[in-house]
């Protein structure tokens, strides 16, 4: 984030003067308002240093704001650069940190046209390829943090309708079984009751022929008496088998309600242990990122190869049409967007392909035979031509032949 503090003249600051800031010197590390300026322009010691004006280094951000051109360890001015830490180094670096370092270049050639070089249009695309990537990301995540909440609640749905089933199923079990009690029972007390009154009329009958005895003993005469005793005797002999018959009839078994719950209910309370699991399974992603670049620092100072290092790989197919049948290509680069050119000797023509091989179109045709190409930057390419008897050269003539031939820059467009 740009800083949008105001800078004061560095120099009038230190004599208790506030006056604005016009430059900034890059070595010094100075600003410096317009009169200050001009004195340092002119002193022999400071009249090569780089400035910047101060309003455009507040547009830069406080990361940047913060580089020095000078090495923190040693306060002196960086002058080198060290390929092998990708670091730039002053002298007294060289001697303390770097002295088994071989691959020391002059900071100077590193910084030259660094700003026109197509590794800025690389890093470019790599911020915006990474930004990308990021909102892609938080895309995905906010989708499956959506997802996850969608399958909570499906899952508590699933757990209430399981739940209210079970209910459901256990009030019909409960009220099933509460009508079967309900049934037995009334229909035992119906069959007890109904014994118990003709019990009750047979007592009744036994309690009116005591009080009878009882008048008879006392009143009757013998004759009476003795009829009235047979009459007794009779009755008390079916009472008496009346209740023996009710005894061998079964009448006096005991009948019982008792309840015998499900074994099958019982286990619930003992083999289930939980209402079910909650498991979170993984399964591949569906995120596609773009994939970044290897070794982007070291970038901006290439690091080439010996040619044992080199190992080639196939990248791409080319795909010629039908037309183009018979080519001679003598240079094939690959640009840094990935498409890919090449020349082709024999047609004298220059051809483009997109990233994926295939045939986008043709850029240019030559008049004379095309020998060889090279990226420029942007979308600029260099080619090298020459006159078609030179065209069966051996490769190792061609250094030879490169003062002799045309140069030609193709903008593709």
């Amino acid at each position: 984030m740009a800083s949008s503090v105001q800078k004061l003249c560095t120099i009038c600051h230190d004599d208790g003067i506030s006056n604005s800031a016009v430059t900034l010197c890059t070595d010094c590390k100075f600003f410096f308002c317009g009169d200050c300026d001009k004195t340092h322009s002119k002193s022999q010691l400071s009249k090569h240093h780089k400035t910047m004006s101060a309003e455009d280094y507040q547009k830069l951000p406080t990361f940047m704001q913060e580089i020095s051109s000078q090495c923190r360890d040693h306060k002196k001015k960086y002058e080198l650069y060290c390929s092998f830490h990708a670091c730039p180094c002053c002298i007294q670096c060289v001697t303390d940190k770097h002295t088994k370092c071989q691959d020391m270049q002059p900071l100077s050639d590193i910084l030259q046209q660094v700003k026109s070089s197509a590794s800025v249009q690389l890093f470019e695309k790599d911020l915006k390829n990474v930004k990308e990537n990021l909102d892609t990301a938080i895309k995905y995540m906010k989708t499956r943090i959506s997802t996850i909440n969608t399958q909570k609640t499906k899952a508590v749905e699933e757990i209430q309708y399981m739940r209210k089933s079970i209910n459901d199923y256990l009030n019909k079990l409960e009220q099933d079984i509460l009508n079967d009690l309900e049934s037995k029972h009334s229909k035992l007390k119906l069959n007890m009751t109904s014994l118990l009154q003709q019990m009750e009329q047979q007592t009744s009958k036994i309690d009116q022929m005591q009080s009878q005895f009882t008048k008879m003993t006392q009143y009757a005469s013998e004759l009476q008496m003795y009829i009235g005793l047979r009459e007794i005797e009779k009755t008390t002999a079916q009472e008496a088998k009346y209740i023996e018959d009710l005894e061998s009839g079964g009448h006096f078994i005991e009948k019982n309600l008792k309840l015998k719950i499900s074994t099958a209910l019982q286990t619930i309370l003992q083999d289930v242990k939980s209402f079910g699991d909650i498991d979170i399974n993984t399964t591949t992603s569906t995120l596609k990122i773009k994939a970044g670049r290897k070794d982007q620092a070291q970038h901006l100072v290439p690091n080439v190869p010996g040619i044992e290092q080199i190992k080639p790989s196939l990248l791409t197919k080319l795909t010629i049409p039908k037309n183009m049948k018979y080519l001679r290509i003598t240079a094939c680069l690959i640009l840094p967007d990935g498409k890919c050119i090449i020349l082709d000797q024999k047609n004298k023509q220059l051809l483009l392909f997109s990233n994926d091989g295939i045939f986008i179109r043709k850029v240019v045709t030559f008049t004379e035979h095309p020998w060889d190409a090279c990226f420029v930057r942007n979308n600029t390419v260099a080619v090298t031509l020459g006159p078609s008897k030179r065209q069966y050269w051996w490769i190792q003539k061609r250094i030879q032949l490169f003062k002799q031939l045309n140069f030609l820059i193709i903008v593709m467009e």
